[in-house]
């Protein structure tokens, strides 16, 4: 691979992102077409769930500008598809473009379509070329990855806390822990989200919304899942009055099981579980969380009676702590967010 592969690879991967909180249940993708002479004509990306895949985008693109794609290359993040789903197959706008090249960032997670869509435009007599800032394009899509391959959606478990460890005062007050800059990461992940859940005494002491506000206008909204024994339906209609509230109870492993197989079932993709300290140290001992993301403001709270970040019964020792992967710290304003996946 050489620089203009990476540099073109990198371009689809930025067009991809905006299809961010969009395209669930299916994948973010770029694409950008490349003329024979090295020249970028068209652009596309995927930029919702049933609507014209990201290559389709790019070889309508490129068609205006420059009214053929014949001998060009066409640059992907993911491997394209070759079955007809909501839409026709990729591989065929591809072959009868008359395209010559196509490099793949990654390749289908799908076992049952993994390196088929390659194996079409090769026999069609097309070069293909796979791997280009392959990290990057597994990245983008993790929580794709891991739905199409388990039929589960990607936990993400999202905490602010102070810089000893505390998430409230003992009386429940947490509203401000953090700052505007990583309430608007918040927002983000909410935005990435099919579904939110707190517990029962978060919603009682915050009130919070589960919901996008940043744009004002974001449709569809992630559910809310409300984890509680003694609130009935009752009062979590009292917080949501648009009925959009669900109650679940999770005593065990096994019932977090069952309702990561139900949410599944329903296109859920991304569960995101913002709180409190007691729901997180179960979803993360029930072994459900494949991400993390811990926010520290820059603040001491102190006090025994204020609420930990994670609850639960005492570890035997050091060694049953939960060690994170692929870490990384990042700033947000004053604060800063330590993230890592839970398993390699």
């Amino acid at each position: 691979m050489d620089n203009f592969d990476i540099s073109c690879m990198k371009e689809a991967l930025a067009l991809a992102r905006m299809g961010w909180g969009h395209t669930n249940p299916n994948p973010m993708v770029g694409a950008v077409v490349v003329s024979p002479d090295m020249k970028i004509i068209g652009r596309g990306y995927h930029a919702r769930a049933g609507e014209a895949h990201a290559e389709v985008n790019a070889i309508h693109d490129a068609l205006r500008h420059a009214g053929s794609c014949r001998g060009c290359t066409i640059y992907v993040t993911l491997e394209p598809c070759c079955t007809t789903g909501r839409t026709p197959p990729c591989t065929r706008a591809i072959i009868e473009n008359g395209f010559s090249k196509v490099v793949v960032g990654a390749a289908d997670p799908n076992p049952r379509h993994a390196g088929k869509g390659i194996c079409v435009l090769e026999e069609a007599g097309i070069k293909c070329v796979t791997g280009v800032c392959h990290d990057e394009c597994i990245e983008l899509n993790r929580p794709f990855f891991k739905y199409i391959s388990t039929g589960r959606p990607f936990v993400i478990l999202k905490m602010a806390m102070t810089l000893d460890g505390k998430i409230a005062t003992p009386d429940g007050s947490s509203k401000w822990i953090t700052g505007v800059e990583a309430r608007s990461r918040v927002q983000q992940l909410r935005r990435l989200a099919d579904a939110i859940m707190v517990g029962g005494s978060t919603l009682r002491c915050d009130k919070p919304g589960l919901m996008v506000r940043d744009p004002e206008n974001w449709t569809p909204q992630p559910r809310r899942i409300i984890v509680s024994n003694a609130m009935d339906e009752e009062e979590i209609r009292s917080y949501f009055p648009d009925g959009r509230g669900e109650k679940v109870s999770l005593d065990s492993p096994d019932e977090w099981g069952k309702l990561m197989e139900k949410l599944g079932s329903e296109e859920c993709m991304v569960l995101l579980i913002e709180g409190g300290g007691e729901l997180a140290d179960s979803a993360l001992k029930s072994g459900v969380v494949d991400y993390v993301e811990f926010h520290i403001a820059p603040m001491l709270l102190g006090g025994r009676n204020s609420i930990p970040v994670l609850g639960g019964g005492d570890p035997g020792a050091l060694a049953d702590a939960l060690r994170l992967s692929q870490v990384r710290v990042t700033r947000y304003g004053t604060d800063i967010a330590v993230s890592g996946y839970t398993k390699e």
